[in-house]
């Protein structure tokens, strides 16, 4: 049985595993969209900007098992040309990206913590750490 369980473990990536320890999962994983979506909207409700943000990279994404599932995240989010007056819900797969110049933004590295419990149908953004980047965008 060890010699099955070393040969499944060449064939996919193993990680040695403790248990209620977060573990590293795929960043197209569909639980990490889902949770990416929650903490974006959750960011875009609690910022004063005139404009929305939405996700542009997923640098990493770990799941940590709870009472439920914990998604820690690092994303970059940026502003997009979508304003936030008057959008309810916004589809924010439909507002493209700010072009290069004054009002383009990039958040980098931004941490979000989001704990589901799926069988409750219930989500909640934890934590949300951010910061500007260190560079204004300047337009050549």
């Amino acid at each position: 049985m060890l010699l099955i369980f070393s040969g499944l473990c060449s064939i996919v990536s193993c990680q040695r595993l403790v248990p209620g320890a977060p573990y590293k999962i795929n960043t197209n994983d569909k639980g990490v969209l889902k949770a990416l979506l929650h903490g974006t909207y959750s960011f875009n409700n609690q910022t004063n900007d005139a404009f929305l943000f939405k996700p542009s990279a997923i640098e990493k994404a770990d799941r940590q098992i709870v009472k439920g599932l914990k998604y820690i995240l690092e994303v970059d989010l940026s502003r997009t040309v979508c304003r936030k007056n008057g959008h309810r819900d916004p589809d924010l797969a439909n507002c493209k990206f700010q072009p290069d110049g004054l009002l383009q933004q990039v958040l980098p590295s931004t941490v979000t913590e989001v704990w589901t419990i799926p069988w409750l149908h219930f989500m909640k953004t934890t934590y949300f750490s951010c910061s500007p980047s260190d560079q204004p965008s300047t337009s050549p």
